[in-house]
């Protein structure tokens, strides 16, 4: 389960209600301004995927779960599905990531990218998305408390979002022809590393130890991530990020501002 690979249990909570009432769990996305007290709350939730609700009187001080819908944190719902937008009704706090994220540069900008990924690869609204789920869960835990460098969680991150989303990057055997072995290209539409036999033109050749790290970082081998070389994790990044791109088919708008070492 995704949740493994961070090393922690995502408990579930049980999901009744009447007809049109429905109760999930979620993780706040983002928000936008909805008129004058209103926010419209964009949430990947465990057994709906990602939905869009409207949070009414959020934005007034005296809004009894207002903090509760702010992005990072990880909440308890109540909603009333609509027709274009569902209402929330009732909202409480599980876990507010945000407080230990945003009171640092990298684990924000690291942070934010992960919650734009989340929710560029649920694009179809109301379609369950559980382990995407469970991956940002564990990340942003992971990324709150701090047990690991910031660039190191959100590329653990992209790979493992990217590996539900069913493009697993190989980094020992061959992608195309499946031969096992070390091989030393990597090209992005290829899907990781090639063998000498397939490489396509324009691929490159990153060093093994950066093909270790991202192979670590994907099955969660955190004594090898954690001992890697900032080298290694800067070239490591340029590919997690060249490959997200090309399945993603264009970037993402907060990934230029995430602080590498």
């Amino acid at each position: 389960m995704p949740a493994a690979w961070w090393g922690c249990r995502v408990d579930p909570i049980d999901h009744n209600g009447a007809v049109g009432l429905y109760r999930d769990e979620g993780v706040v996305l983002r928000t936008q301004k909805l008129g004058e007290a209103d926010r419209i709350i964009t949430l990947l939730t465990r057994a709906h995927g990602r939905v869009r609700a409207v949070g009414k009187g959020v934005r007034r001080t005296r809004s009894k779960f207002g903090a509760s819908l702010e992005p990072f944190t990880h909440v308890d719902l109540q909603l009333y599905a609509g027709r274009s937008l569902d209402v929330v009704q009732q909202a409480e706090t599980l876990a507010p990531y945000g407080d230990r994220i945003a009171d640092d540069y990298g684990r924000y900008t690291s942070g934010t990218a992960m919650l734009e990924t989340a929710e560029r690869l649920t694009a179809e609204e109301k379609e369950p998305a559980t382990q995407q789920f469970l991956l940002l869960v564990g990340g942003l835990r992971t990324l709150a408390d701090a047990t690991h460098a910031p660039g190191l969680v959100l590329d653990a991150f992209l790979l493992r979002s990217l590996a539900v989303g069913g493009y697993a990057a190989s980094f020992q055997d061959c992608a195309r022809c499946t031969r096992p072995g070390s091989h030393p290209f990597f090209n992005v539409a290829a899907g990781g590393v090639v063998c000498s036999a397939c490489r396509p033109a324009g691929s490159v050749s990153p060093t093994r130890q950066t093909l270790d790290l991202l192979a670590a970082l994907l099955t969660g081998d955190w004594a090898v991530a954690d001992a890697s070389e900032p080298r290694h994790r800067r070239e490591g990044s340029g590919l997690v990020s060249a490959y997200l791109q090309w399945h993603l088919e264009r970037g993402l708008r907060s990934l230029p501002l995430v602080e590498r070492t």
